[in-house]
């Protein structure tokens, strides 16, 4: 495949939620009904299954694989449909990513292995295997926050070398980095921290892979297709206008206030899995807070 650096999914990208009902198993019918909202109504260009906002660490393999297809189903055929696949295992995300690719995801998303905290030489080994383990075009995700170490530049650099590594979620929180990598290679660069969206732009990044993106998807586009038409003093009243949001979704787990969110727009949402726990009022209080100061009804 030819290796395609510009936009390679688009430019906004949500980290979809997991729908599940009152007795906390999978909400399949919840689940498509929740992407079509984000795809026609927050204009996602991608979305992000089985991410850790998606509580991937406690969904099994066949509630990831059953997840995919659903979305698939639900919004394929108007976004690209991304499938988490990392873990610290290199054979057990080899085996997820080929089984994404069954079921009939657009891409992956892999993020470093976590815990483990193998060396550079590792990191090289574990992408490149699954790159190598199917057709689909790769994400890194680079959060050493959580994952206890980051993807190093140079490391970035080799691995760019691949032909299905084309993109990068980055949380690492370093524009210094960010902007060297981007200028040493041809991968898309893309906000894995929703405020750091404005300013990864300005050092080449193309879009965001966002959580409060739930809430706020069609601003944050605006924001980006202000940046990109040169418009920047729209792009910094979009940005300062959201940022309440952006940083709100945090205070807690992100998953714990997005679900919460959609909880009472209506939507899917439901109940977290352990070790989660849902949000308190409290916390839905201060959520309710965040988005007013941002312009947005909850």
């Amino acid at each position: 495949m030819t290796k395609v650096a510009t936009h390679p999914f688009g430019r906004l990208i949500t980290a979809m939620v997991t729908p599940f009902l009152a007795d906390g198993s999978l909400d399949l019918p919840g689940a498509q009904r929740l992407a079509t909202y984000l795809v026609d109504e927050q204009r996602n260009d991608a979305l992000v299954i089985n991410g850790t906002t998606g509580e991937s660490p406690t969904t099994t393999d066949v509630e990831k694989s059953r997840l995919v297809e659903a979305v698939v189903e639900a919004v394929g055929d108007r976004a690209r449909v991304l499938a988490g696949v990392g873990t610290f295992s290199t054979a057990h995300t080899v085996e997820l990513a080929q089984a994404a690719e069954k079921s009939g995801a657009h891409g992956l998303l892999v993020v470093t292995p976590y815990y483990s905290k193998p060396p550079q030489a590792g990191l090289v080994q574990h992408f490149t295997a699954v790159a190598d383990a199917t057709g689909l075009p790769v994400m890194l995700y680079d959060i050493p926050g959580r994952a206890g170490v980051p993807i190093q530049n140079d490391t970035f650099v080799r691995l760019a070398e691949h032909e299905r590594i084309v993109a990068v979620k980055d949380a690492k929180g370093d524009l210094t980095a960010s902007g060297h990598v981007l200028r040493r290679t041809d991968l898309a660069y893309y906000s894995g921290d929703d405020a750091m969206t404005l300013p990864l732009l300005a050092v080449g990044a193309v879009g965001v892979v966002g959580t409060s993106t739930h809430l706020c998807g069609a601003g944050t586009l605006r924001m980006i297709e202000a940046f990109e038409r040169g418009d920047h003093a729209e792009a910094l009243r979009l940005h300062q206008q959201l940022l309440p949001i952006y940083t709100g979704i945090f205070r807690t787990q992100g998953t714990i206030l997005v679900k919460a969110a959609m909880n009472e727009l209506g939507l899917p949402g439901g109940r977290v899995r352990s070790p989660l726990v849902d949000a308190t009022k409290e916390e839905l209080a201060t959520l309710r807070e965040d988005c007013a100061a941002a312009g947005l009804a909850l």
